[in-house]
């Protein structure tokens, strides 16, 4: 009767299995330890809520599992991905997770929490009256798209901007898993 190498070590976030010998300095675990941080650790969900109810898949439990799933992507530089290819996802695992460059995972962040009861890029303008529209742009900072007499209005201004700015993300891809799911999010012509 043997021992299973799982069981021997301590678990990590209270749920992972660091079944790699001398593993804890490389990217590919302190990719893991921060997905688990984000599914499991109670303060990182305060501060980012939008991490409550998501959760790891049985699988990447075990490091060296998502080790392996990790060294067949192409993941220099860029981030952990759960929703793009999944809309509203909230499962880490090998059929949803992609890698994405940063310019991307900060340009489909859509900050439901700050943005209060208007639309996505839409907020009221106190001193006229009206509803302004504003878009971040790719590179820091954001755009003023103007004052409009209705959050719809101000929020298809929006919508056409965060288009043209998703074409131009587009067409510096080469993953066509990322060029597919961004022409899904933003509903342009395949």
């Amino acid at each position: 009767m043997g021992i299973t190498m799982v069981g021997i070590f301590k678990k990590v976030k209270g749920v992972g299995h660091n079944d790699v010998v001398g593993s804890t300095k490389n990217p590919f675990y302190k990719t893991w330890i921060d997905m688990l941080k984000r599914c499991y650790d109670k303060q990182y969900q305060e501060r980012f809520p939008a991490y409550k109810n998501c959760l790891v898949c049985e699988e990447w439990l075990t490091f060296s599992k998502f080790k392996f799933w990790m060294e067949t992507q192409d993941w220099k530089g860029k981030h952990l991905d759960k929703d793009l290819l999944v809309e509203g996802n909230k499962v880490y695992s090998p059929t949803t997770c992609i890698f994405v460059r940063p310019i991307i995972n900060n340009f489909i962040v859509e900050s439901n929490s700050k943005r209060g009861q208007w639309p996505l890029g839409v907020s009221f303008h106190k001193q006229s009256g009206k509803f302004q529209a504003r878009c971040s742009n790719l590179s820091k900072g954001s755009k003023f798209l103007g004052l409009f007499p209705t959050p719809e209005e101000a929020s298809i201004a929006y919508m056409l901007y965060k288009s043209k700015l998703a074409e131009e993300l587009i067409s510096q891809e080469t993953d066509n898993r990322v060029v597919e799911a961004l022409k899904a999010k933003f509903k342009l012509a395949p």
